[in-house]
């Protein structure tokens, strides 16, 4: 009898795995479009340097066959064929590899011509904490794997949670310029990296209602005097050459972050290596009352 029932919820499961084959996979992407597969994709190209990391990430690195020119982690993804950007793609490229599935960003310019090939496009932004959160699960959900993307986020999570137990009380509250490109252009309070130096409790001299990677007038950050400066390791140096930034504190203090040029590109990436983005800012405010008194010296 129970060999029986064994049999018979044996069949059962196999019966589901076969519907749910059978009925393919169906997600939503940030156009409010249905992306319709027929079965995980095999072979998938991504044009978001995010998109290769979450990819790589939910344990599905093997299905990559082409990634952007700006892809660089894991090392794996470095042997990938390069199809080229956002604004560049290379569809005769692209193609040639056979996708199943194209990971895209909304200012992809080969979205409409590769769905006019019968190629399945997943256009996904994240712009927040919360859209990094949709943006996992729906990944994987169209790899197969829904569950994974909140597992993933979780993980990530509780990595910033840790590191913002981290923070030194005394340098809690401090306000930050977080520069992401010359301009300037800044990380504003509702970015990814903003609502990060939140939860390291951190302020901002950038307010929501200047939006997510405002360009700043100059005087705009001489007038907010930040307590901090965040920045890349290539645009740091000109910028005490700046109108009226000579006379800032944290420039003349020593209380900066200055962040090697490859990992600086992890910082601004909304994607699975959040949490390890997050440690590195710690790490780097750890130091700024040693780098102060030195100055002071």
């Amino acid at each position: 009898m129970k060999r029986r029932c064994r049999r018979w919820l044996a069949a059962l499961l196999l019966g589901a795995s076969l519907a749910a084959h059978a009925a393919g996979i169906s997600v939503s992407d940030d156009r409010g479009r249905a992306v319709e597969l027929q079965r995980p994709p095999m072979r998938i190209v991504s044009l978001l340097p995010s998109s290769t990391e979450t990819v790589c990430a939910l344990r599905a690195c093997n299905r990559l066959v082409g990634v952007d020119r700006f892809s660089d982690w894991p090392q794996q993804a470095k042997a990938l064929p390069r199809v080229g950007g956002l604004e560049d793609a290379q569809l005769e490229r692209i193609v040639a590899l056979k996708p199943d599935l194209v990971l895209a960003g909304p200012f992809a310019r080969v979205v409409d011509r590769l769905e006019a090939l019968g190629i399945p496009v997943l256009v996904l932004e994240a712009k927040d904490l919360a859209d990094i959160r949709r943006v996992l699960e729906v990944v994987a959900r169209a790899l197969g794997s829904p569950g994974e993307g909140e597992a993933l986020w979780q993980q990530l999570n509780a990595r910033i949670d840790a590191a913002a137990a981290r923070v030194p009380i005394r340098l809690r509250g401090r306000r930050v310029y977080f520069e992401v490109a010359p301009g300037p252009f800044a990380a504003g309070e509702v970015s990814f990296v903003g609502e990060t130096l939140a939860r390291l409790a951190l302020g901002n001299i950038v307010p929501a209602a200047l939006g997510p990677f405002p360009k700043l007038n100059p005087e705009y950050v001489v007038r907010a005097r930040p307590d901090v400066v965040m920045a890349s390791a290539r645009d740091f140096p000109a910028m005490p050459g700046r109108p009226g930034w000579e006379r800032l504190d944290a420039l003349r203090n020593g209380q900066y972050c200055r962040f090697a040029d490859d990992f600086f590109a992890l910082l601004l990436r909304p994607g699975p290596r959040l949490g390890e983005a997050a440690e590195a800012i710690v790490a780097c405010l750890a130091g700024l009352d040693e780098r102060r008194d030195k100055v002071r010296q």
